[in-house]
């Protein structure tokens, strides 16, 4: 996983780098971009946290636990890749502080809605025994569950660092990403590994889920059509996913058909892998979901009234 737009082969023959013009204007974009996305997560969280009837619904539960996952997610991503831009390289201690909660909720995220998938699917095919198996003990449960499969993922890496690389690595500086830091054998095997696992595990949730709310929706069944697209829209998010699995092999190609094109290459991977996904998350299932638009709408006007009436006032 690439947490930052900066070229992966810090041994490279030619090190391409960004004017001071441009470096800032790029860093610039993605503040905004990454200020303006959290805004919208941290303004659904707090809706979520105004009203007791959404802390009582799994669904939403779940849905706020990847708002949060994409907060942590995002601002880590960001501040790495805004420390790289200033500095370069960093302390190896350092990096990890910022990249291992950037992998542990990039794993997330396919899981989270995967467990998302399968509550739709249990709300549209299994109605009567709905309250019984979606309970908020049990959906947090699950929460737990997503958090244990990531670490199982990750916290290996950090034992085979830890066993392998003499003292001294841990003060030296890198180019932070995994790769340069889980450099082992071993943590890259078991990098690749996980991530098939964790697709495969995914991707057949997602059709199985798919295709039985295929087979119970009707025309005249809305939320059964409704859990269909958001399955269908989760395949979407969960594609965007798959481009941090497949960022080396894409990143080599279109470098090597564009090879003066090594700074933009990288720029624009990190947009679409690390920002495009979170931005997408509130609309796709947030916004959609009729009864958190009601209360977001609520709240924003509250807000802009409050705001027009200070205006006059003054």
């Amino acid at each position: 996983m690439n947490l930052t737009p900066r070229e992966s082969n810090v041994t490279g023959a030619v090190n391409y780098r960004d004017t001071f013009v441009m470096a800032v204007c790029k860093n610039v974009i993605v503040v905004v971009l990454g200020i303006a996305i959290n805004y919208i997560n941290a303004t659904m969280v707090h809706t979520f946290n105004r009203h007791h009837i959404f802390k009582m619904n799994p669904r939403f539960i779940l849905f706020i636990h990847l708002v949060v996952n994409n907060i942590i997610q995002l601002t880590t991503s960001i501040t790495l890749c805004i420390f790289t831009y200033t500095f370069h390289t960093i302390h190896v201690s350092l990096c990890c502080l910022f990249i291992l909660p950037a992998i542990l909720t990039t794993q997330n995220y396919p899981l989270n809605l995967a467990f998302m998938a399968a509550e739709c699917y249990v709300a549209v095919c299994i109605p009567l025994r709905y309250n019984h198996i979606c309970t908020v003990k049990r959906t947090y449960i699950v929460i737990g569950i997503v958090w244990t499969l990531s670490s199982l993922s990750v916290l290996p890496d950090v034992f085979i660092l830890l066993a392998t690389e003499p003292p001294e690595f841990l003060n030296s500086r890198v180019l932070c990403l995994r790769d340069t830091v889980f450099r082992n054998t071993y943590s890259l095997k078991k990098r690749d590994a996980s991530h098939i696992l964790f697709l495969v595990a995914v991707w057949l949730t997602l059709f199985y889920t798919y295709f039985r709310i295929l087979f119970v929706a009707k025309a005249a069944d809305a939320d059964a059509k409704k859990a269909r697209n958001t399955i269908i829209l989760h395949g979407f998010q969960v594609l965007l996913c798959m481009m941090v699995y497949v960022e080396p092999m894409l990143r080599q190609v279109l470098i090597y058909m564009f090879p003066r094109g090594v700074v933009a290459i990288n720029f624009v991977i990190f947009i679409i892998n690390q920002i495009l996904p979170r931005f997408l998350s509130p609309i796709v299932y947030g916004v959609r979901e009729k009864t958190f638009r009601k209360y977001i709408q609520k709240y924003l006007c509250t807000v802009n009234c409050h705001s027009n009436t200070t205006h006059l006032k003054k």
